[in-house]
């Protein structure tokens, strides 16, 4: 248990830092690497099922779906907030219909009949589990009303996000005695997800204070405080999916990347629907 916790404590560090310290770019890129790597680990993890998606197909759109976003905004809509999400969605969309057509392709070819559907089925879930989801993150980095405080809100969305998987670790196992989801994840308890709740708004109100000089005007205490209320809960249903397909293919971990945490997957697994879930957030009350 300490050594997962370490272990988060100090990673999710290391990229709040890089955000911080080498702007939104280096970011972007270390999201993408840690993203690409999950949806590899999906992968493999639905191949021991037999399902044979497309791994490396998959992988390249996928870094398509996390990088074009970051570059459109930056070189081409030159931080247009209001115009990013659709022509986001617009472009991931595009690349969603393309995996579908050379998958369908590929298949005729390359999978025998009994594997086709299943192919097909898990190489797109994974691209839109994954890189899709996530690309709610980057477009974080392009709201406020300059790069930093864009920045601030990218650090403050994963710092409430993370610290509600700490949360809840900690007051389950202190008091933790009612099952959350006994067939999925038997660990998890009712008393740390409100635990792991709790801690996130503080966390949030905390960090909303003393950022208040840098984040928008409207982003207060009590907004903040609010607002990490839904993203921790989709942050612990995130993590709930994770578990549930890790289960599917008798698997613990989704690799052995994090000591005490597993793999990549297991490491953003709670950030995959908070990241859309906070970004609307964002975006319509800033």
């Amino acid at each position: 248990m300490i050594q997962r916790v370490l272990s988060t404590v100090v990673l999710w560090s290391a990229l709040v830092g890089l955000i911080w310290f080498f702007g939104p770019q280096a970011a972007v890129w270390a999201i993408a690497l840690i993203g690409l790597l999950a949806q590899h680990e999906f992968y493999e993890i639905l191949s021991k099922r037999g399902m044979q998606p497309f791994n490396k197909l998959g992988v390249t759109l996928g870094a398509c779906m996390l990088l074009g976003p970051y570059y459109i905004g930056t070189l081409v809509m030159h931080r247009d907030a209001p115009g990013l999400a659709p022509t986001f969605l617009a472009l991931n969309t595009g690349i969603l219909a393309a995996a579908i057509i050379l998958c369908c392709v590929r298949i005729l070819n390359e999978r025998d009949p009994q594997h086709r559907v299943e192919a097909l089925l898990a190489t797109v879930f994974g691209l839109v589990l994954i890189p899709f989801l996530l690309q709610f993150f980057v477009c974080v980095f392009f709201l406020g009303k300059n790069e930093n405080s864009g920045l601030l809100l990218a650090v403050w969305l994963l710092a409430v996000t993370k610290f509600c998987d700490t949360g809840a670790l900690l007051t389950g196992l202190a008091i933790g005695r009612t099952k959350l989801a006994p067939s999925i994840s038997p660990k998890k308890t009712w008393e740390g997800a409100i635990g792991g709740v709790v801690v996130s708004a503080l966390v949030g109100a905390g960090l909303a204070y003393l950022m208040r000089d840098w984040l928008p005007e409207r982003f207060t205490v009590p907004f903040a405080a609010a607002a990490a209320l839904p993203i921790a809960v989709f942050g612990i249903i995130g993590d709930l999916v994770e578990s549930m397909i890790k289960r599917l293919a008798d698997v613990k971990d989704s690799g052995s990347m994090v000591p005490g945490i597993g793999g990549a997957f297991d490491l953003i697994d709670s950030v995959l629907l908070a990241a859309p879930v906070g970004y609307l957030i964002f975006l319509t009350a800033l």
